[in-house]
This record gives structure tokens, C-alpha cells and sequence, in this order.
């Protein structure tokens, strides 16, 4: 599949079904633990901040984020109410000057990326020296990344144009970027069948957790 092709089909689910994605965020226990891990990173996000796929905002306005884009254009009307300045815009393109940005934020983007190491130059282009890039992903080698693997593999409308990647194959794409990874963290523990009770994260890589954090720097 081409990649303009990709991108199209991956944008319009979430354009089809925007008020569906947004309420599923609401009461989540998912969504809980993933925001705590974010929240729980020992290095600050500095602003300004940008989210490349802001979807309709939560994890954007949970973390302060100001600026928000996304190729979808109806889930960027949910972000707009919860305060975040929007643009329709693709992550290897960014409307934004050079050097403008202290962090950018990719949570659950990654893997809908097609040409994911073209996005990060963009990202590292907007960073300002001594900037971060935040990196959220479902690690592939755990249950939650196989059970989206499966849900891929059924037509899940949300997960068909989904690639699960293990953290370090992002780590790849980041070096070859001109990234460095400072911080690592770990949380969901608990499987998806047995997801009870609010988690915390653990610093590093976690054996068989299914949500990595990655922060890495821009470099002067």
C-alpha cells in the first residue's frame, strides 16, 4: 500500500468515528494507568508542547499540552474544547518554524505511522537543542500488543492500519534520527483479560509490560 494511500484510510476511521473514539476515554481504567505513566516521568515537559496525533485531546489536556495536530479532521473538534490550539496536518510535514518547539509528544501515534523515521526528522527539526521527544507505545512482545495484533488481524476498525513495535526497534528509528533516549518507563503489568485495579509505572524496560515510555533528547 502506498503511503499517501495509508494515511488517507488510517485518518478517516478516526474522522468516521470520532465521537466513539473520544468516549471511550471517559471512565477507562486504561486510560487512567497510561496517563499516570506519563505524568510520572522524572524528566519535565517543558513548553511549548505539541502532540502529533492529538486524536481529540485527552492525553493533551491531562498534560498541558498547548499545540495539537492530526491528519483527522473531526476528532481535532474534541481537542479544540479541552484548549488545545489545533492544526489538521500530517507529522511529516509540521506547521511549525524550526527550533520552536521544547517538547513533542507521540503517544500511540507510532504505530500508525507509515514512514515513521520521516516523522521524527520532522519532529527533531521543530525541537529546540536540549528538547525532548516523548514516545508512547504498546510493546509488541507483550500480551497487550499481541491482543492488538489479533484485533488487527479481525478488522478492528480502530487497530487495520496498526504496527506494533517493540521498544527497541523505536529506539533504532530514534538514533537514526539523531535522538538519544534518557528515560525509559514501564506500566500495564497487568494483562488485558485481567486489567482490576490502578497501576503505577516502573522506571526502565519491564519484562512482558504492555506500555513503554521512551524520552529521549534532541541534542544541542
Amino acid at each position: 500500500m502506498e503511503k499517501k494511500t495509508f494515511r488517507r484510510q488510517a485518518g478517516q476511521v478516526f474522522d468516521e468515528r470520532a465521537e466513539e473514539y473520544d468516549a471511550w476515554f471517559e471512565g477507562s481504567l486504561l486510560f487512567a494507568i497510561e496517563r499516570a505513566a506519563l505524568k510520572e516521568l522524572a524528566t519535565p515537559l517543558v513548553s511549548p508542547k505539541l502532540e502529533v496525533g492529538v486524536g481529540p485531546g485527552r492525553f493533551a489536556e491531562a498534560l498541558g499540552v498547548e499545540f495539537g495536530i492530526d491528519p483527522a479532521l473531526a476528532p481535532l473538534a474534541f481537542a479544540k474544547k479541552r484548549g488545545v490550539l489545533v492544526s489538521q496536518a500530517m507529522g511529516e510535514a509540521l506547521p511549525y518554524a524550526g527550533q520552536s518547539l521544547r517538547t513533542v509528544l507521540l503517544l500511540f501515534t507510532f504505530c500508525f505511522l507509515a514512514d515513521p523515521c520521516s516523522v521524527l526528522r520532522e519532529c527533531r527539526r521543530v525541537l529546540k537543542p536540549g528538547g525532548h521527544l516523548v514516545l508512547g507505545l504498546i510493546v509488541a512482545d507483550s500480551p497487550w500488543g499481541r491482543m492488538l495484533r489479533q484485533k488487527k488481524q479481525e478488522g478492528h476498525p480502530f487497530y487495520q492500519h496498526a504496527t506494533v513495535y517493540d521498544p527497541s526497534e523505536a529506539e533504532g528509528c530514534l538514533g537514526e534520527c539523531g535522538f538519544v533516549v534518557e528515560e525509559r518507563r514501564s506500566s500495564l503489568i497487568q494483562s488485558p483479560d485481567a486489567l482490576r485495579e490502578m497501576e503505577h509505572s516502573r522506571p526502565g524496560l519491564v519484562s512482558q509490560a504492555g506500555f513503554a515510555v521512551l524520552v529521549a533528547g534532541a541534542g544541542p
